[in-house]
């Protein structure tokens, strides 16, 4: 049995337990305070690595354009196949699509940040892929980037039309499940939108295979000076086939060369004005379509931001 302590050893005892919970304490305050640091410094890698990326990127030399978008776009047509084409080279100029007389050819320039292509998708998804479907027309899809300036510095608008084109040179007869799936997953704007590693994940939703290159190609932004160089073509010289009709805004929609002027999120107006451009086509008589309030379309950004 142990001697009772006297009261000068109980209060050793304690003034020594007192130490050992204040170096306790202590010990947890300064890993916490080193978690706190590691935090901000791993973050602030982490951020460095992102825009080291987009840098490394923006001036990436210009290479070859996508396969299976010699126009700088993707031609989609019956049961949804993608029309193959060769690689432009790095020094070529892209090749407008042959103009049919037997087919309605849909043109469809966009921005995947862009809220009004959005809307644009959302009201005549049903009438495209009907179109698409029966084999009344082609629908040819240009991702363009006019809004990096929405994306907090990411440009989420040049990586997911680096991505779009991506996705045409490994998966085209995809390409149609990829592109709705992007507006179905559409960030907001002023935000930093989908990472590479999201939009890989978009894509295998759609089902797509994304091995055999397609999620490098889309981690890489491989084509994202690709979608740059032709945003400036498309938003300063005439689009082949127009009668002077620049894509400086999005969604910028052609109808066998006619720019549709009507509500993005008017489907019955897109509908007549579909069915007006074809009629001319065949020669038939057909009701002009009562002219539609003009597109709220998201404009390119100007030198006055």
């Amino acid at each position: 049995m142990s001697e009772k302590l006297t009261k000068n050893e109980r209060r050793a005892q304690a003034r020594e337990q007192a130490r050992k919970m204040q170096e306790e304490r202590r010990r947890r305050e300064r890993l916490k305070k080193g978690l706190t640091v590691g935090g901000i410094i791993i973050a602030a890698v982490a951020v460095v690595a992102v825009v080291a990326i987009v840098i490394v990127n923006s001036i990436r030399p210009e290479g070859p354009g996508p396969e299976n978008m010699a126009s700088n776009g993707i031609v989609i047509g019956q049961e949804f196949v993608a029309e193959t084409t060769a690689a432009t080279p790095a020094d070529g100029e892209p090749t407008p699509t042959e103009k049919r007389q037997d087919i309605i050819q849909i043109e469809i320039y966009q921005d995947y940040m862009c809220p009004v292509c959005g809307a644009f998708d959302e009201a005549n998804r049903a009438t495209l892929e009907q179109l698409i479907s029966t084999g009344a027309a082609t629908v040819e899809i240009h991702p363009i980037s006019i809004l990096d300036r929405a994306s907090l510095g990411t440009k989420y608008s040049t990586r997911a039309a680096s991505a779009a084109a991506c996705v045409a040179e490994f998966a085209p007869d995809s390409f149609w499940d990829f592109d709705t799936a992007m507006f179905d997953n559409q960030p907001e704007e002023s935000t930093a939108g989908l990472s590479n590693a999201e939009i890989v994940g978009v894509a295998e939703q759609a089902g797509i295979d994304t091995s055999g290159g397609l999620a490098d190609c889309i981690n890489e932004g491989r084509f994202m000076s690709w979608a740059e160089e032709a945003t400036v073509r498309a938003g300063t010289q005439p689009l082949p086939g127009t009668d002077g009709v620049v894509a400086d805004r999005t969604p910028t929609v052609l109808v066998n060369g006619e720019k549709y002027q009507g509500g993005v999120d008017d489907a019955a107006g897109f509908q007549a004005f579909v069915t007006a451009v074809a009629g001319q086509q065949t020669g038939e008589s057909s009701e002009e379509p009562a002219e539609g309030e003009a597109p709220a379309e998201t404009p390119a950004p100007t030198d006055e931001g």
